[in-house]
């Protein structure tokens, strides 16, 4: 998992987190980051949460943290050129860093993520054909890249911050913190923004949000991607060139990630066999979905219907 990575830090006394506020301190954004964190300080002694405002942080002399957020809501209007650019240096001293929310958005407009899969908030990629150059855009919930963590915001921050609780802190940590906001399920990094493409897009890609309609309407007879790029009216390599730039994928990596997803809820929610859920999502060979599901997820179709049947807290 790519946040085993952060796992490293776990032994490190204290553990300092710092926050850069950049938004509204009610926004679900900043709120659903900020206070699971919080938590973890108070039950573990060891994590310390410094917060502060983007114009504390650039006033400061460098600080020691080992993971650095810039976090603003969607809506908030981007930092003072000069202010942004102090905040990034700050951040940047940091092991693992990066931004949630609209300050995703910020980070590469100042140009520090060049080549970085990042998940930023579906509302604002209409505000990123300047950035796709640079940045790679992922349709994922948030995102691990080398020493760079990125997520879209919204309620996914409270997902980020209990993926970052247990990674730094322990799955006890986290189950406990799980328990006091009567959280049942953590989604993980690799889940889409729930959001139609259409309304991630509007108007601006309708071609797009045309071939990713084409791939959820067939599921279990998958079409090819020249089908696709033939029914959309694009060559192959315009499709996989639009695709690349706004979903950070390739259309055939997406439409095998799309099948995964589903085969999972199936295997989750349903009682269909295994090999059922594998010839509803378009596998006749149980091997290939084994492997491909397991590249994946990390685990195997019967690990994750095994999942279906634990008894609960376990």
């Amino acid at each position: 998992m790519p946040f085993a990575k952060l796992s490293r830090l776990a032994q490190e006394r204290p553990l300092r987190i710092l926050l850069v506020n950049a938004g509204e301190a009610d926004a679900i954004t900043w709120a659903g980051l900020a206070q699971p964190l919080r938590l973890a300080a108070t039950l573990t002694g060891t994590l310390q949460l410094d917060i502060r405002t983007p114009e504390q942080v650039a006033d400061a002399a460098p600080g020691h943290w080992h993971v650095a957020l810039l976090v603003a809501d969607e809506t908030q209007a981007p930092l003072r050129p000069e202010l942004c650019r102090a905040v990034i240096e700050r951040c940047r001293a940091a092991p693992f860093w990066g931004g949630v929310g609209a300050g995703v958005l910020w980070l590469a407009d100042a140009g520090v993520m060049a080549g970085v899969r990042i998940a930023l908030p579906w509302a604002l990629y209409a505000d990123t054909e300047e950035i796709t150059d640079r940045a790679i855009l992922t349709p994922h919930l948030f995102e691990i890249d080398g020493r760079h963590l990125s997520c879209c915001g919204g309620a996914a921050s409270i997902d980020f911050a209990l993926t970052l609780i247990e990674s730094l802190c322990g799955a006890g940590v986290q189950a406990s913190i799980k328990e006091a906001l009567c959280i049942d399920r953590v989604r993980s990094h690799e889940e889409r923004q729930r959001v139609a493409l259409q309304a991630r897009f509007g108007a601006l890609q309708p071609k797009l949000s045309e071939a990713v309609t084409l791939m959820e309407a067939n599921i279990e007879e998958p079409l090819s991607t020249d089908d696709i790029a033939n029914l959309v009216q694009l060559s192959r390599r315009q499709l996989e060139r639009l695709f690349k730039q706004y979903l950070g994928s390739l259309p055939s990596r997406y439409y095998l990630e799309l099948r995964l997803q589903r085969a999972r809820q199936l295997l989750l929610e349903t009682n269909y066999s295994i090999v059922q859920v594998g010839l509803m999502c378009g596998f006749s060979s149980g091997s290939h979905f084994s492997t491909a599901f397991g590249a994946l997820f990390g685990n195997t179709p019967r690990e994750e219907r095994q999942r279906k049947l634990m008894p609960a807290g376990v």
